[in-house]
């Protein structure tokens, strides 16, 4: 049987070779700010490497890490920062998002504003706002507590309450791109399914378990997977407001790795960090894909 070979035409051609040269500033990009990096990172992560020393120890920085108690410590944190914040966010911008869509359009425009105020606005400005609700001293959480005949609590200086004081900043800061593209999702659903769920008399949660939420499952995919990112990746609101402390009690991965990084110059133990933490990302955005993206048509 003979194969027909498929000449190739000079217009053909041409257009070819016009399609990666538009892709050729975007590729050179990811190679020089993206793989580059992070094989440089990888390769430093397995030397003692700092202003003083380049020498190779293996994989004796990952040793040292996983015998490290204070890393330890800033894994868990991380890992509990996800667990707790990730599923507030998703919760409660579906929420809000579903009470403004019931509304009128000035009203919705309105609210998908403000909601998405702090998304646009400069994390460094919110923490300041959010260090001056916290003081111990004149804080405004500790003077609405206070009206209750309570004492003033040292939000970020107690052990106890600087986690879940961070997780509380960190929750406000990332529920406003869920929202408004929650709100954009559920114009997308017809009308129809939720006019003939009515009709037959099914309960509004019956309506959101099997109309709403599966046909949110796109959306909810793309937030669930791109809010787990960044709350792994959380730095600027520990640096700001805790610094790591009180006794590593909200000390992360990505603190940890600036820690290593630029203040004890050890660049070597900070690349062993940023790997480990790469691979953690990793995993779970698999799993992630595996088990929310089955139902997902692209």
């Amino acid at each position: 049987m003979e194969t027909k070979v498929r000449k190739v035409s000079p217009g053909m051609l041409r257009d070819w070779m016009m399609s990666y040269l538009f892709l050729l500033p975007a590729f050179g990009f990811f190679i020089i700010f993206v793989a580059y990096p992070m094989l440089k990172g990888i390769y430093i992560s397995f030397f003692n490497y700092s202003l003083r020393k380049f020498e190779f120890t293996g994989i004796d920085n990952y040793v040292h890490l996983f015998q490290n108690e204070n890393f330890l410590k800033s894994l868990w944190n991380t890992s509990l920062l996800v667990l707790i914040a990730v599923p507030i966010v998703i919760v409660f911008s579906i929420f809000v998002a579903m009470t403004i869509y019931r509304k009128k359009e000035v009203s919705r425009s309105f609210f998908r504003g403000v909601f998405y105020l702090p998304a646009v606005s400069s994390v460094v400005s919110i923490t300041v706002v959010w260090g001056w609700i916290y003081h111990p001293n004149y804080g405004v959480l500790n003077y609405l507590t206070g009206m209750f005949g309570a004492d003033p609590i040292s939000w970020l200086g107690n052990p106890k309450t600087a986690l879940l004081s961070i997780i509380a900043v960190l929750i406000t800061t990332s529920v406003g791109q869920p929202i408004i593209l929650y709100v954009a999702s559920l114009g997308n659903i017809p009308s129809s399914y939720i006019e003939a769920a009515q009709i037959d008399r099914a309960s509004s949660w019956q309506i959101f378990r099997k109309i709403i939420w599966p046909m949110l499952m796109p959306t909810n995919l793309y937030i669930i997977v791109i809010t787990t990112i960044n709350t792994f990746q959380c730095f600027a609101l520990i640096q700001l407001l805790t610094s790591g402390g009180p006794y590593y009690s909200t000390s992360t991965v990505m603190y940890g790795v600036y820690e290593q990084a630029f203040k004890l110059g050890n660049f070597g133990m900070a690349s062993a960090m940023g790997i480990i933490l790469a691979v953690v990302i990793g995993i779970i955005s698999i799993i992630q894909f595996k088990y929310l993206g089955s139902d997902v048509e692209y």
